[in-house]
């Protein structure tokens, strides 16, 4: 936006290898004097954009040049007098970035707010003039792009900025589409700064707005980014990848002759296909040296393919692999699964005879077209229902209705959330950092009884994760969830694709654990579970606190129940491992002490006292009815389970003999019941009536 800016020749930043090739470049004295001198006749467009009217119109050959005049006639009016550090007019910045933006292909109403995008910010111009000018579409994005007052908001301004900017990203992406264009530039023209002040704008590049050109999908913009940066936070890595890219230039490359055996090779096919060798930008360089150490020459570019049609890429793919020797753990299939910034391409590497290993990118035109400039690509998410630029204030949609844009991410609706939870610039701007340096994203399906639908998480996150971007602060009463039909606990990790169910307790006064923070990855659950430990200080000593001892309740009865052993005076017990009861088969085995224990048939441990030589006893079951069994009751933890589910039992006619409970383990509870029953035909129903306990999700026999 307004930073200070300077000669582009002058300084080592802008070299022309950092270009991209085929861009234009601003002769910036030669757009100051135009913009100096002004049209030559009010029915032409002014001289000084005349470039980015060329530009536009390659991409939109029937679109309205008249309102680009007039923003730029009122950009030109309201900047005059004024310079940038280099000595050019002021005007030449908003053009520069609009120039950009329109060889990315942005709409109009994107073209008039870039040329007006510091109006508001630097002049007398009011947002009330824009908006009667050129209407709320275009006033929205120019308020949307202007910093906040440092005399407002003093260390704070940088911070609360972004938040501004992101907050109207949010309801439409262009604002941010100009606020990359405009870093852009002004990273171009760095170089008159201070040493120390073009560290900080770098840094601040690197840490946010190259995230966001990167989730935004606009490559364009990213590579360019990169390299800026690179060259002024790295000079010494700089300057040796430069000088490795200089050696390669006086080399023979043996790209372009293995691009025309492509070519060959598609054209007999019958495929209609445009095939470019595209030179690495000098991070991607840097990158591939520190990973394969010495380069070769086809390390240094790669290979794209243009197709018409999505079948066709498939079919490239066929040809390629049919005729090259393909690498396969090169390839990867970014069509059937798009990146979570739009990004759609098949990737892969084949290997020639002369033992090059050449990296291939097949895509459509307008996958290429998405692929550089991203979001700006997609034009006006509001082309159906909102005004076009310069259209009265009564024909356009209400400015306090809430805008929703189709094209929001999910990345940015869970930037949304968690920024309202982080009014302290200092923690916004920290975990903004956080979440933008997360840079790949998963989806996983949620399911939650008749409701279906998707949450979009960065890769490594927990079902807590998933509990707070489904169910925000009511998460904090999560008790668990199943991952694809298994019951799991909150801490497990996520994958792609995965189904989730989240149960929340219906207790209302549950929190959350402690222990929740050290899987939660995304900041609005991060942020939600301190904010509930700090105003819950009680509840969170006791989470943390060291575990306790098994909870034990042990009756006055024992013994072998109503099994009898073929032994005269023999004790009969019943084995705690099985707990078995009639009519289950049963075996005896003679134990130290004269006692006979009984076992299920099929327990584990019958093999065992068989195999150590143990007498084998018969025993069978006496006429009686009642019997004896252990059940082991898995739960989540909450307040008054123990009582529901002794109630659960007593309601069913049964005796407790024993009970352990062991300390909850990531909010799981195991509860261990010795049960005395007058009749062994209860135990189903005893069963069922203690799953149907609430947090009680299996009971099973020991």
């Amino acid at each position: 936006m307004s930073a200070e800016a300077t000669n582009p020749e002058a300084h080592p930043e802008a070299r022309p290898e950092l270009r991209r090739r085929g861009r234009t470049r601003l002769d910036l004295r030669r757009l100051g004097r135009a913009a100096l001198l002004g049209p030559t006749s009010r029915d032409r467009l002014p001289d000084a954009i005349g470039h980015v009217a060329e530009a536009h119109r390659a991409h939109h050959p029937d679109a309205d040049l008249s309102v680009l005049r007039r923003a730029y006639l009122l950009a030109e009016t309201s900047h005059r007098g004024q310079m940038r550090k280099s000595g050019e007019p002021y005007i030449t910045h908003p053009l520069a970035v609009t120039l950009i933006l329109a060889e990315l292909g942005a709409e109009t109403t994107t073209l008039t707010a870039s040329l007006l995008h510091d109006t508001v910010e630097d002049t007398d111009v009011t947002l009330d003039q824009v908006r009667a000018e050129f209407g709320d579409e275009v006033c929205f994005i120019v308020d949307g792009v202007t910093k906040v007052e440092r005399i407002d908001y003093g260390a704070a301004a940088e911070p609360e900025t972004f938040r501004k900017m992101l907050v109207a990203t949010g309801n439409d992406v262009r604002v941010m589409s100009i606020k990359l264009a405009d870093r852009l530039h002004n990273m171009r023209t760095l170089g008159v700064m201070r040493p120390e002040k073009q560290a900080r704008i770098a840094k601040v590049t690197r840490d946010v707005l190259i995230p966001l050109a990167e989730r935004l999908g606009v490559q364009a913009l990213k590579t360019e980014l990169e390299d800026l940066v690179f060259a002024i936070l790295h000079p010494e890595e700089y300057e040796s990848t430069r000088a490795l890219i200089a050696a390669h230039a006086g080399e023979r490359d043996p790209l372009p002759a293995i691009a025309d055996s492509v070519r060959t090779v598609l054209r007999d096919a019958g495929i209609a296909a445009e095939v470019q060798v595209r030179p690495r930008h000098f991070v991607s360089v840097h990158r591939i040296a520190r990973t394969r150490g010495e380069l070769r020459g086809s390390d240094f570019g790669r290979i794209l393919v243009r197709v018409g049609e999505n079948a066709d890429c498939y079919a490239v793919l066929g040809e390629l692999h049919t005729c090259f020797t393909p690498v396969i753990s090169e390839f990867k299939d970014f069509i059937a699964t798009p990146k979570f910034n739009l990004y759609q391409s098949l990737h892969t590497a084949v290997a020639t005879p002369e033992g090059y290993v050449a990296e291939v990118i097949v895509r459509t035109r307008q996958m290429h077209r998405v692929a550089e400039a991203g979001v700006v690509a997609l034009g006006n998410p509001y082309a159906t229902a909102a005004p076009e630029a310069g259209a009265t204030p009564d024909s356009a949609t209400d400015p306090d209705e809430e805008r929703v844009d189709p094209t929001r991410p999910g990345w940015l609706s869970r930037l949304l959330d968690w920024q309202q939870s982080a009014p302290d610039p200092d923690t916004f701007w920290t975990v903004l950092r956080a979440e933008l340096a997360q840079d790949r994203e998963i989806t996983v399906f949620r399911e939650d009884g008749s409701a279906t639908g998707t949450i979009s998480l960065p890769a490594g996150a927990s079902c807590i994760d998933a509990a707070y971007a489904q169910h925000g602060e009511a998460a904090h009463g999560c008790i668990g969830a199943r991952v694809n039909g298994r019951l799991t606990s909150l801490s497990s990790p996520l994958s792609d694709g995965d189904t989730v169910q989240l149960l929340l307790a219906q207790d209302a006064s549950s929190g959350p654990a402690a222990e929740w923070l050290d899987h939660a990855r995304t900041p609005a659950a991060r942020i939600a579970i301190s904010s509930w430990l700090a105003s819950h200080p009680d509840r969170a000593m006791a989470t943390t606190s060291a575990a306790r001892a098994p909870l034990s309740v042990v009756g006055a009865r024992g013994g072998g129940g109503n099994a009898v052993a073929d032994l005269p005076d023999a004790t009969v017990r019943l084995a705690g491992c099985c707990t078995p009861v009639p009519p289950d088969a049963v075996a005896g085995f003679l134990v130290r002490g004269g006692a006979v224990t009984v076992h299920r048939i099929h327990c584990a441990a019958v093999a065992q006292m068989r195999a150590v030589g143990r007498t084998s006893v018969a025993v069978h079951w006496r006429a009686t009815a009642d019997c004896r069994v252990t059940l082991l009751a898995e739960s989540f933890g909450r307040p008054h389970l123990l009582a529901d589910l002794t109630e659960a039992i007593a309601r069913e006619g049964v005796e407790v003999v024993s009970a352990t409970v062991e300390p909850p383990v990531e909010q799981r509870v195991r509860h261990s019941y010795t049960l005395q029953l007058p009749d062994a035909a209860g135990l189903p129903a005893l069963m069922r009536a203690m799953r149907d306990v609430p947090g009680v999700y299996d009971v099973s026999r020991a």
